[in-house]
């Protein structure tokens, strides 16, 4: 079952889609990838939809990817007296210690690191940026704020803190107990939420090893400054543009995302775009002519993926909006112009062996007209380097590893198919000819283009190019 696009499909799950029936419409309509959520949902409800997925991958014999997107750190206020107030523009309102139900002039907010974070001058924003709060004064204990924009504020609203860095822990108590649960399922992607700083992704890359590929979740303005450091050391990145927009004015919004896969692409990570691409589809069998373009331009940016959230999680019409997703990729990629810009946005390789093998490829394949890329890789290296040139003829990633076919679903053109070990040169031609004819890559006749790194099984040692007849 081989997918007529390069830029994949992630699907989110949950209520509306925790059916082994649902799910392998899912996957049939385009979902490449599933994502668990795990702001929602109990570690039995995260496991049951984990026993679906692998049954739908045993049933199509096709690698499929899970993403376990863990929650982060949310802050929140305490509770309003009769659950809601009416905040008023230009009014005072304070913030406190006091657990107590709030009024119309204060809340509490249960979290202390903020008093000492915040500064005179700042913004606080209440419930997804509805509230903005401009702070005048504190105390270890109080936040005395001026109300730039009013309005209803309920029990257990989000806070976000657009003009400072937090001093929390990027990974929470709840976060480490979804961790090492998701680890034992086998995911093949952890997401980390609320990426401050390059030193947020350490502890969790101690911990998660190279038993999954990191995913960084861009949606604080604050990572923005470090954000050629932050894509270096993570395996993947989301663009986030829910939160994201939160804390960032809308109009700065776009920019932010496009810095974000200009940065990606240059080092060669693949990039996911996320939230509110299809958000009508939740209510509504069709997308508004704005939401279908704007996931048209995140394929014309060279995107890797783009995400659906609630509208295959929770919305009305799961199926619908991913073959949506599906239809409007597909057709993006058949526009000359689409080759045209990802020729235009072409990153220079960087000087090391795989990139210059990879950069190889893909023009040696142009020359001789391949009909197809072949890379044998144990670890997937070899396969990231390839996508990122975004060659023209298919990429086929060879490997011996389940774990690591299931990885390529995530990045950009590649077709993963696991392979027997080799032990010689002769061995990987003669799999990658027999892959390409089993798996439509080519004819008889037909060319191909082989990359694999010497000695077999060793991780980042691509040497090897290759052109061979089928």
């Amino acid at each position: 079952m081989r997918r007529q696009r390069n830029a994949r499909v992630i699907a989110t799950l949950g209520p509306a889609s925790s059916t082994v029936e649902i799910i392998e419409a899912l996957y049939q309509a385009g979902a490449d990838v599933f994502r668990f959520n795990f702001s929602h949902g109990t570690h039995a409800d995260h496991q049951a939809r984990h026993e679906m997925v692998r049954a739908v991958e045993a049933k199509f014999g096709r690698p499929i990817g899970i993403l376990a997107d863990l929650q982060g750190p949310k802050l929140r206020v305490g509770v309003m007296e009769g659950g809601r107030a009416q905040i008023e523009t230009g009014s005072a309102f304070s913030l406190d210690n006091d657990p107590s139900p709030g009024s119309p002039q204060r809340i509490c907010l249960p979290h202390p690191e903020l008093f000492a974070a915040v500064e005179p001058g700042q913004s606080l924003l209440l419930d997804d940026g509805k509230l903005r709060l401009e702070v005048i004064s504190k105390t270890a204990t109080s936040i005395k704020t001026r109300v730039i924009n009013g309005g209803p504020l309920s029990d257990r609203k989000g806070v976000n803190v657009p003009d400072a860095i937090l001093p929390i822990p990027v990974l929470t108590q709840k976060d480490r107990r979804d961790l090492d649960f998701a680890l034992s399922l086998g995911v093949e992607c952890v997401a980390l939420s609320f990426v401050q700083r390059p030193e947020d992704l350490h502890e969790a890359r101690a911990i998660i090893g190279d038993r999954a590929l990191l995913m960084t979740k861009l949606e604080k303005p604050q990572a923005m400054e470090h954000l050629d450091e932050i894509v270096r050391l993570s395996d993947l990145v989301m663009v986030a543009r829910g939160d994201l927009g939160v804390e960032l004015p809308p109009e700065r919004v776009p920019i932010a995302s496009k810095r974000i896969l200009r940065s990606c692409r240059e080092q060669g990570k693949p990039t996911i775009v996320a939230t509110q691409m299809l958000e009508s589809m939740i209510s509504s069998p069709t997308p508004t002519r704005a939401e279908a373009s704007d996931v048209a331009g995140a394929i014309y940016d060279g995107a890797d993926a783009v995400m659906l959230s609630a509208e295959s999680a929770s919305g009305a019409y799961p199926l619908l909006a991913v073959s949506m997703m599906d239809r409007i990729i597909r057709e993006v990629e058949s526009d000359p112009l689409y080759r045209t810009l990802l020729d235009a946005q072409h990153p220079e390789p960087l000087p090391t062996a795989a990139d210059a093998i990879c950069a190889a490829m893909r023009s040696v394949a142009d020359v001789v007209n391949a009909s197809a890329n072949v890379t044998y890789t144990t670890s997937g290296t070899t396969s990231f380097r390839a996508a990122r040139q975004r060659p023209t003829a298919p990429i086929l990633c060879m490997t011996p590893r389940l774990e690591t076919a299931r990885r390529m679903a995530f990045v950009w053109g590649i077709h993963a198919q696991v392979v027997p070990d080799v032990s010689s040169v002769d061995e990987v031609v003669s799999c990658a000819k027999e892959v390409c004819l089993a798996e439509g890559f080519g004819s008889v006749g037909d060319r191909i283009v082989i990359t694999a790194g010497m000695p077999f099984g060793r991780s980042g040692t691509t040497n090897l190019l290759r052109v061979a007849t089928i």
